[in-house]
């Protein structure tokens, strides 16, 4: 028998870690067991939706623990009956499914799908997604990602899904057969460098999806909750999907994930789903916390607002650099840095206090609180400045 020497050693090494402990935060900033101060525009990877331990969160967990911590999702709570109402009354589902985590709610709507095939399409199974997607680290999420490094792992992967190109609705259609019954994306393809679906092709794609029959699932784990500017991403489109999820952001760093479907497709029968902590109130507490915030007009006209902001700077720092585009929408953007320097700029960033995020060798990813000030954008580009400055210098003497 091996004893871990120490508390790092305890964890089991699933991803490389710095060696700080961060022991306190507040809004855009972390502290580490040092004292030393960290802007942060990772947030989670966008679940810090309010920033660091927000009042509204914060006093909502505390007021719901004092009063009922889970009855067990086989009765109703109070909180979660109120987050569901809201959530429906400001989107175009009837019914929503709590889960713990955005892969369970992928894989939720991976099981209503099926259960909708099984149903009303003579047992079609089979789902539509996309090259570069990432849906989860489920087996069944996985094996729907589009994301390179998975498919060698854990096989045999969960059959059924056909991989598109995003933006190319040729793609899709040539993939649609009787076994098909839906067709699933992330409206932004975070881990793959912030690639956006169009639109124009969103629109399509509901088209298309209508004409056959199809179910539409959005994936809105990470651009939902007033990520890309308004509540939910379908709404840029000006379409309807039959299925989305939400994780992440919906919690404001609590574990909170939800599966929403329009009358039509919720097809689940009793014992079809479930979950232990679905529902848990003191989950949902937060999450009505955080929905309260978000959706004010104020909040999300801010959210677009600063957006254009940090997409601007970004843009000028490409410029000074020559480096490549900045992608996405809102406050989930990408700078491409055309060079695999990203997990280098990441690791200097973090010495001087900033912490950023490298989807991809070659790209940033920006996922700052949705409160962010203009100051906090001011100080995250001048680090960054000074890093790509140096690197500069560096290449210029070699």
């Amino acid at each position: 028998m091996t004893n871990a020497t120490h508390p790092y050693d305890a964890l089991m090494d699933i991803t490389a870690r710095p060696k700080a402990v961060f022991v306190r935060g507040a809004g855009s900033y972390l502290w580490d067991d040092s004292r030393k101060r960290y802007l942060d525009f990772v947030q989670g990877w966008a679940v810090n939706c309010l920033g660091h331990s927000p009042p509204a969160v914060a006093d909502a967990l505390a007021a719901q623990a004092r009063r009922l911590l889970t009855p067990s999702p086989a009765f109703y709570n109070g909180p979660s009956l109120q987050l569901a109402q809201a959530l429906v009354e400001k989107s175009c589902f009837d019914q929503v499914f709590f889960a713990n985590s955005g892969a369970e709610a992928n894989e939720g709507a991976i099981k209503l799908a099926r259960k909708y095939g099984s149903l009303h399409k003579g047992g079609a199974f089979e789902i539509i997604t996309f090259a570069g997607g990432f849906h989860g680290r489920t087996l069944a999420t996985m094996s729907a990602s589009g994301k390179k490094a998975f498919e060698p792992l854990f096989e045999p992967k969960v059959a059924g899904f056909k991989k598109a190109v995003l933006n190319d609705i040729a793609s899709v259609e040539s993939l649609i057969t009787d076994n098909t019954v839906a067709v699933m994306l992330e409206p932004i393809q975070g881990e793959s460098g912030v690639w956006q679906a169009t639109d124009q092709f969103l629109q399509q794609l509901r088209a298309l999806t209508e004409a056959h029959g199809l179910l539409l699932i959005f994936d809105e784990i990470q651009t939902g909750m007033g990520r890309t500017g308004k509540l939910f991403h379908y709404e840029h489109a000006g379409i309807a999907p039959d299925i989305m999820t939400l994780g992440k952001g919906i919690g404001g760093g609590v574990p909170l994930a939800a599966l929403l479907a329009t009358e039509k497709a919720a097809c689940f029968e009793h014992g079809d789903q479930g979950g232990t902590f679905s529902g848990n109130p003191i989950m949902c507490a937060a999450g009505v916390a955080v929905l309260e915030e978000i959706a004010k007009p104020e909040f999300l006209r801010n959210v677009a607002d600063t957006g254009l902001l940090l997409e601007s700077e970004l843009q000028k720092v490409s410029a000074r650099h020559g480096l490549g585009e900045v992608r996405g929408r809102g406050l989930l953007l990408a700078l491409d840095l055309k060079l695999p320097i990203a997990q280098a700029i990441v690791a200097q960033a973090f010495e001087a206090g900033v912490l950023l995020n490298a989807p991809q060798p070659d790209a940033l990813r920006f996922m700052p609180a949705l409160n962010v000030t203009r100051a906090e954008i001011g100080e995250m580009v001048d680090c960054l400045d000074a890093i790509l400055t140096k690197a500069g210098a560096a290449r210029l003497v070699a």
